[in-house]
């Protein structure tokens, strides 16, 4: 009993003495780029004028102005009033400083953070933000958020804590790996306690609503028109307009969204001069149709802008809850059916590059045989990993015939695929199983733009024996089917990043499998649950990029998606009335926070008859 009582006061004369760190921000590794008291981003103009309006499209219709419930759709934008207590640098991966909070401090060992909270800091009604609506915030999440985030972080964040009207604590659980837990409590949206509990039936995080609740941020909602568009406002009161993170942001005055059942609709609208911000996606269209008058006149510009953030992995994805995508010999073979180069030259004008990776043109991408630690951490993993992976190269995507939609060599393989996984060919040309099931798959969109680019890659299916179709159905139908992953292939991805954290549990995680939104294959594995466990708990650059592309390798040999491509630019459009910063940063387009209206350029524009006033 006494050595227990010894070793309880040593255990606590050791905490009391653990260095507590105070700062203006935050970073996983390394130090932070911007010193305490810093004026502005390096990235922005701070004095970028105020004022204008900028408008831009969003494709299918909204139903709520809730954006944290998996009911209905939200309006465009509906989150970003929202503030919270860190805000990103677009400049640095990984950096975050101080937004509704002033400082923060925690200990070496991170068992804890305490937000000091900037006493200026108001809502939209005028009413300050406090500790208690931090904490409020937290909690709803956990009680009425998604299920897929609620259940991650209520293990590692079991409690947080009012320390004062301005001073918050976030306990962190024992026995956990402490990276990204601070970053994760210092971006959670924070809520205002009393408009919540004004109402709390009608006001649930859960349910959809029209009420677009009370946030702290630069802008407000002004007016809508359901199905039609969406315009904010900017807060006239706003509070936070001389913190140094907001310093030449936020510069229009109003935002205008307007709804188009479809990019090619909203194409049109563009031209017209309906809306005047495009950011473009569809390779035929920046290839061919900007040759309207108001470009030829000058009147719109049209460029290319770097992007550099990891491309996101997008592809055709197969959910593996389906019984035809168990055999990964299927998998591969529906793989096969798709032709990048063909597609890209014949559909895409030759403007994409061919992904690979799930970590892209990034170190985090896996190269090579393994090698170094790589290959200790793969190695680890024992029974959970396919022993193939330590001896080769990661799988990359196939090669085919540019000249021709259909590249038989890669059929013929892809067919011995589905003979050996038995899928024989029936004399009607069908494939099915020894049980008489039909091979059947269903690829549902939303996007008349993806017609041109899916349909040649179902007819290859087809000319395999497998019944394939195309399903285009409206954006309501699309949304609840992908929610509830009521598909057999989709158009989707994974949204990756050089800090990968645990997000990567609601991605390909186990638990969260079975729901997660943000896992639309539905994939998991022992061996994938061990490398996020690493990848969460490395303190160190080596140990993360070593643990993250032996989780690209496992990944990729999995087959659930086919993968498409890259573009790793921006495209954009706009009627040339806005500016932007000399040097706009790597990991930011910033169209809505970092450009601005040109009053002298829209003036122009509007006695040239080019636009309406």
């Amino acid at each position: 009993m006494l050595a227990a009582v010894f070793l309880f006061c040593f255990a606590s004369l050791l905490a009391a003495q653990e260095k507590i760190i105070k700062s203006h921000g935050f970073s996983e590794f390394g130090t932070l780029k911007y010193p305490e008291g810093f004026a502005h981003f390096d990235y922005v103009n701070p004095d970028a004028p105020k004022g204008g309006e900028l408008s831009y499209a969003a494709q299918g219709t909204f139903d709520s102005f809730n954006p944290f419930t998996r009911q209905g759709r939200a309006a465009a934008r509906a989150a970003d009033q929202y503030e919270s207590l860190l805000y990103p640098s677009y400049d640095e991966p990984a950096a975050y400083y101080g937004l509704l909070a002033e400082s923060l401090e925690y200990p070496e060992s991170q068992d804890w953070v305490i937000f000091n909270l900037r006493p200026e800091a108001r809502f939209s009604d005028g009413t300050p933000v406090t500790a208690e609506d931090v904490v409020f915030s937290h909690n709803i999440l956990l009680d009425q958020g998604l299920q897929s985030y609620a259940e991650a972080v209520r293990k590692r964040i079991p409690k947080a804590e009012a320390l004062g009207p301005h001073r918050v604590k976030f306990y962190f659980a024992p026995d956990i790996p402490r990276r990204a837990l601070i970053t994760q409590v210092g971006g959670t949206p924070v809520f205002s306690k009393k408009w919540f509990e004004a109402d709390p039936e009608n006001r649930r995080l859960d349910k959809p609503r029209m009420e677009p609740g009370i946030g702290s941020g630069p802008y407000v909602l002004d007016s809508y028109d359901i199905n039609r568009r969406v315009v904010y406002k900017r807060n006239p009161d706003y509070w936070g307009d001389h913190v140094n993170v907001n310093v030449g942001r936020n510069n229009f005055d109003t935002i205008r969204i307007e709804y188009f059942s479809d990019s090619i609709a909203a194409l049109e609208a563009f031209k017209a001069g309906e809306f005047t911000f495009r950011q473009e996606n569809n390779s035929k269209s920046w290839a061919s149709a900007y040759d309207f008058p108001a470009i030829e006149k000058g009147w719109v510009r049209r460029e290319e802008l770097e992007d550099g953030n990891v491309p996101s992995a997008t592809g055709f994805v197969m959910n593996m809850d389906r019984p035809q995508f168990q055999d990964i010999r299927v998998r591969e073979a529906v793989q096969l059916a798709y032709n990048f180069e063909w597609t890209n030259e014949s559909l895409q004008y030759g403007l994409f590059r061919q992904r690979n990776s799930f970590w892209q043109n990034s170190p985090l991408e896996a190269e090579g045989v393994p090698e170094g630690r790589e290959r200790e951490v793969l190695a680890a993993l024992g029974d959970d990993l396919d022993p193939g992976l330590l001896e080769a190269e990661p799988v990359m995507a196939h090669t085919s015939r540019a000249d021709r939609q259909t590249d038989r060599r890669n059929l013929r393989r892809a067919m011995k695929l589905l003979d050996a996984a038995g899928w024989a060919v029936g004399d009607d040309g069908v494939r099915r199983n020894a049980q008489g099931d039909t091979l059947k798959i269903e690829f549902l969109s939303d996007d008349p733009v993806m017609d041109r680019i899916v349909m040649p890659f179902v007819d290859n299916l087809q000319v395999m024996g497998i019944d394939a179709s195309y399903n285009r159905i409206d954006n309501a139908q699309f949304t609840l089917r992908r929610r509830d992953r009521d598909f057999d292939m989709i158009s989707s991805g994974y949204r990756t990043s050089l800090q990968p954290s645990t997000g990567l549990y609601q991605q390909y995680g186990t638990e969260a499998a079975a729901y997660s939104v943000f896992n639309p294959a539905g994939i998991h594995g022992p061996d994938i649950e061990a490398l996020i466990d690493n990848i969460v708990a490395a303190r160190e650059w080596e140990e993360l990029s070593a643990n993250t592309r032996a989780l690209d390798r496992v990944l990729r040999a999995k087959r659930f998606m086919v993968p498409t491509w890259y573009l790793g630019k921006y495209w954009v459009a706009y009627w040339d009335k806005y500016a932007y910063p000399e040097t706009l940063p790597p990991y930011a387009l910033g169209i809505e926070d970092l450009w601005w209206a040109d009053a002298d350029k829209a003036a122009a524009l509007v006695s040239s008859g080019a636009l309406r006033q």
